[in-house]
């Protein structure tokens, strides 16, 4: 299976482009609030299912396949370096921003696509 354009765009994983119409979201600027989001659960959204730790790392599964790759928090971004199956899909630094339990990544420092996931 060839990854989707819009996972390798997003900081864990997409179906879609574009972040959910109408929503109120509110950046997310430093890596405590970050880790206060992300870590109450998987992020989910239509065949994925991911985790993002405390340690800097990423697990979990997109159609079928695995998803695992490192973190770090660098000048307001969540930036990733992600694998999904056995396709590398590099590193990118994405804006993260949150409405309740939706969190909407943006790639290239808020300039590319965008994916919002759920947190399960």
């Amino acid at each position: 299976m060839r990854l989707p354009p819009f996972f390798a765009a997003t900081a864990c994983a997409a179906v879609l482009a574009g972040g959910a119409a109408q929503a109120d979201y509110e950046p997310i600027t430093d890596r405590a609030e970050f880790l206060g989001v992300v870590t109450q659960g998987a992020l989910t959204r239509l065949g994925i299912s991911v985790r993002v730790t405390p340690d800097g790392g990423i697990t979990g599964r997109a159609f079928g396949s695995p998803v695992t790759g490192s973190w770090s928090w660098d000048g307001g971004y969540f930036c990733r370096d992600l694998a999904w199956g056995g396709d590398d899909l590099g590193y990118n630094c994405q804006k993260v921003e949150r409405d309740g339990r939706s969190v909407r990544f943006t790639s290239d420092k808020g300039k590319g696509r965008s994916a919002s996931l759920t947190l399960e």
